[in-house]
């Protein structure tokens, strides 16, 4: 253990590294800073997610992205952005919003693909996400031309608090009848490439 700390410090350790951080810490790299087995920091981040949440803390601890991160809670999200003038500046257009969506569910997709789900060119919407950290290339389509292909973030889950891609509600589930969900799995399939992805995120 970290120069004589105690067990009964374990969650308030982890706690306070993970205050500081701005992205998800994996539990062996927490394990190694705090020099103790794997098996107690697991344990301890659970104490402490579960304990933040029985007193209606308004921080929560998840775990996202292969980390766990601290975030504020989602009954508070409205007074965050009041409280953050400069939120506005990083709030997302409508245009940047159904981009973002249509990368997340049919990624790989090239620029070419989310247009024709969009029915508009949407590169400035692409290249703001990139931009934003939420979009990234992930490899080139075996076509004409070799298009980019475009996947979501690291960043992407850590802000919308997912796990993996994976974790996406099912589209189905907004669809308003069976039409509709039968055109919305068409689009997208239509526009999913294959692709060797990269790690790099």
């Amino acid at each position: 253990m970290f120069q004589g700390l105690q067990e009964d410090q374990l969650a308030g350790a982890l706690e306070a590294m993970l205050f500081v951080t701005d992205e998800p810490v994996g539990t062996i790299a927490l394990a190694e800073m705090l020099e103790c087995e794997v098996g107690a920091v697991e344990a301890a981040l659970v104490r402490l997610r579960d304990g933040l949440e029985a007193r209606g803390s308004g921080i929560q601890l998840r775990e996202v992205a292969g980390g766990w991160r601290l975030f504020t809670h989602p009954a508070y999200h409205e007074l965050i952005e009041k409280y953050v003038l400069s939120w506005d500046t990083r709030k997302l257009s409508a245009a940047a919003m159904e981009t973002l969506a249509i990368v997340a569910y049919a990624q790989p997709v090239t620029r070419a693909g989310v247009a024709s789900v969009r029915g508009v060119n949407s590169d400035s919407s692409i290249n703001s996400l990139v931009e934003k950290g939420l979009v990234r290339e992930v490899g080139t389509e075996d076509a004409p031309g070799n298009p980019v292909l475009y996947g979501t973030t690291r960043g992407f889950l850590e802000k919308f608090g997912l796990r993996s891609p994976a974790d996406l509600p099912d589209l189905a589930d907004f669809a308003p009848d069976a039409e509709t969900r039968r055109l919305i799995t068409e689009r997208l399939s239509a526009t999913r490439k294959d692709a060797v992805v990269s790690d790099e995120q």
